[in-house]
């Protein structure tokens, strides 16, 4: 596993279309979200930083509350297993 952590830097609001199996495409509000990886503005910081300098991350939902610009996020990354 490897953990990074994120600033979230924007949320934006958009229509989009959502994929439902029995209804087929529904329009609907969606939220994008926006991160970039943290700065050295803390001890912690600086290591994630000395790790990973650069990065981005962009993320699409149809909830409107799941972050928060300006907070800081953990992002745990592990392999997915092939079904």
């Amino acid at each position: 596993m490897v953990r990074c952590k994120f600033t979230c830097q924007s949320v934006t609001m958009s229509v989009g279309y959502i994929y439902k199996p029995a209804v087929g495409s529904e329009r609907k509000m969606v939220y994008s979200y926006e991160f970039s990886v943290v700065t050295a503005d803390s001890p912690e910081n600086a290591v994630f930083f000395a790790s990973t300098p650069s990065g981005s991350l962009k993320v699409t939902a149809i909830k409107n509350d799941l972050f928060i610009p300006g907070k800081e996020y953990y992002l745990d990354l592990s392999e997915a297993q092939q079904e």
